[in-house]
């Protein structure tokens, strides 16, 4: 079976017509990471003296240096190293799920011309680690055609409405918060739908690290200089902040870049790593990635919907293994602020709904 990998690619340009193709960015990420350069050389494959010229060929285009040596300090980022690096970063957060579902539909129109493999799933979720971890696991299967497109909660529920989809994300919030996000999706549930377990997450607020700001509620987000960037519409990210802000009274349009909007979790912690923002909202799991410090403020479930029909489908079987595989949910265990919620087990939308309004009560 054919897979298509797509990355961004940047380069920088001057005005004399001389251009540099940011290859050593793997370079600058290992000198963070390790705080030296000869080790960091050798994380990223490069001798100590190709490490060297390729610093020195940087410098020389920008008319700054990107690390900084200090005898007996080893190495560390200058101000444009630590930028450049945080702009790939955030460059690569931001386009990632883009360029996945690109690489999908190719590989999909592919295949099927070859005929490599069985028809699968067509998975629509919104973007997460638990549903990234999950569809990288899904490619190792070639014997079917997975489609996994990272599409917001509410794109997601109507793709399955139209029958666009076999399986969409779903995400409803853990306690008094429930009751309002089901009534928000309530148009597009119905009787013959089947709920797939997966998994608990948390989100909250993401800052700086060591929380220079003195954040400590979602109150302080009103205060006028601190910078926020928040997920897209429609996102149930979004919703679980725009909950939250209505449960305390809170007036989301006093809140400095509430409109300011990304894509990804990670596209949200970059962006508050880059410095560019004071605060943002999302999971742990991404805030760590950056090195960020996270407020949890809500917890919630994060499950598979699908119609009945679709349980028969061949695939639907390979999809559920895949979920109950202690492999895999050792896995997901391992992300900061996910917690496995009986993965696989499927519920009749009735019960499932129950069991969140019987949570939405405590």
């Amino acid at each position: 079976m054919i897979r298509i990998e797509i990355q961004p690619r940047w380069r920088f340009h001057q005005n004399d017509g001389s251009s540099l193709d940011p290859q050593g960015l793997a370079l600058l990420q290992a000198v963070h990471d390790t705080g030296k350069l000869t080790e960091a050389a050798a994380r990223a494959g490069y001798s100590y003296r190709h490490a060297w010229n390729l610093l020195g060929k940087w410098q020389e285009f920008f008319g700054t240096p990107l690390i900084i040596l200090e005898r007996g300090k080893g190495a560390h980022l200058a101000p444009l190293g630590e930028k450049l690096l945080w702009a790939d970063q955030r460059i690569r957060a931001r386009l990632s799920p883009q360029l996945d579902n690109l690489a999908g539909e190719l590989e999909l129109e592919l295949n099927r011309v070859l005929q490599a493999s069985n028809p699968g799933l067509r998975i629509h979720a919104s973007h997460g680690f638990a549903v990234a971890a999950l569809r990288e696991w899904l490619e190792q299967d070639s014997s079917w055609q997975w489609e996994v497109q990272f599409r917001s909660g509410s794109e997601a529920m109507i793709a399955l409405q139209r029958h666009d989809c076999e399986v969409a994300g779903l995400h409803v919030p853990s306690g008094p918060l429930g009751a309002l996000s089901m009534s928000r999706i309530q148009p597009w549930l119905r009787a013959d739908q089947r709920v797939i377990t997966f998994v608990v997450r948390t989100q909250g607020l993401i800052l700086a690290p060591g929380n220079p700001q003195g954040v400590h509620a979602l109150a302080d987000l009103l205060r006028g200089d601190l910078r926020f960037v928040n997920r897209e519409q429609g996102s149930g990210t979004r919703m679980l902040l725009e909950g939250l802000l209505r449960r305390d009274n809170l007036d989301s349009a006093a809140i400095n870049g509430f409109h300011n909007e990304e894509f990804t979790h990670a596209a949200v912690a970059a962006y508050v790593a880059s410095g560019m923002a004071d605060a943002g909202f999302g999971v742990e799991a991404a805030a760590r990635q950056f090195g960020l410090t996270f407020i949890p403020m809500a917890r919630e479930h994060y499950c598979l919907l699908c119609r009945e029909d679709s349980l028969q489908l061949p695939a639907m079987g390979a999809l559920l293994k895949v979920l109950q595989n202690p492999e895999f949910q050792a896995r997901i265990a391992q992300l900061p602020g996910y917690a496995l919620s009986r993965p696989g087990e499927v519920l009749p939308l009735t019960q499932a709904l129950e069991q969140w309004r019987k949570e939405s009560l405590l």
